[in-house]
């Protein structure tokens, strides 16, 4: 099926360029979405006298996209989920998490504009690609964590792998203090003395019968 594209559709065509695309694309994303016309005589000749009016509008959202994408590249923003011990989260992180804390962290950005090849699963610091513009994109940084302070030291560069380690390493610390406090204990009150004690002398003139 051929169409006219009314914009710039990544991988496909700059606008005004009539291009071939599969039925179901067109009827299912690019026509409803206003993308594109199908690229009829009548459609053809709509396009090119609107071609000026259309050009101007994609420049002007276009600079307002680009705009936003100088401040908002490169910008992370904290998720806090819950998560096992190794990391996993009970559930994910989608396209509308990831435009929800773009928002409350103050930019304006649209679950729609948010590109995920999947959904995040993992603790951890993931790079979001999001897309303003068709000709604007940009990236942001979701840091995943369990907590505010986990989500600090994250953002400091330690892995959840190594958080672990950390915490394994001084609750063991603990353990090892928590038995030398006992072992010192037992030496000031005199336990663990093995020494036989020394059984009592006996008398043993009061046996003694005396001669008659």
């Amino acid at each position: 099926m051929q169409v006219i594209l009314l914009e710039r559709v990544a991988k496909l065509g700059q606008m005004g360029e009539v291009v071939d695309v599969k039925p179901g694309y067109a009827r299912n994303y690019l026509l409803p979405q206003g993308k594109a016309l199908s690229a009829s005589d009548a459609n053809v000749a709509a396009f090119e006298g609107r071609k000026a009016q259309l050009q101007a509008d994609n420049d002007a959202s276009r600079d307002e996209a680009q705009k936003l994408g100088d401040k908002l590249n490169g910008e992370q923003f904290v998720i806090i989920r819950q998560a096992s011990d190794a990391g996993a989260l009970y559930g994910s992180v989608t396209t509308r998490d990831a435009a929800e804390a773009a928002t409350d962290g103050g930019f304006d950005v649209a679950r729609g504009q948010v590109a995920l090849k999947e959904p995040i699963k993992y603790l951890g610091l993931h790079m979001v690609t999001v897309k303003l513009h068709p000709e604007v994109e940009v990236e942001i940084e979701l840091n995943v964590a369990r907590s505010p302070e986990e989500a600090e030291l994250q953002a400091a560069g330690k892995s959840i792998q190594e958080l672990a380690a950390e915490e394994e390493a001084a609750a063991e610390f603990e353990v090892s203090q928590l038995f030398d406090d006992i072992g010192a204990a037992a030496d000031e009150f005199g336990e663990g003395d093995d020494r036989p004690a020394e059984a009592p002398a006996s008398d043993d003139g009061d046996d003694e019968t005396s001669e008659s």
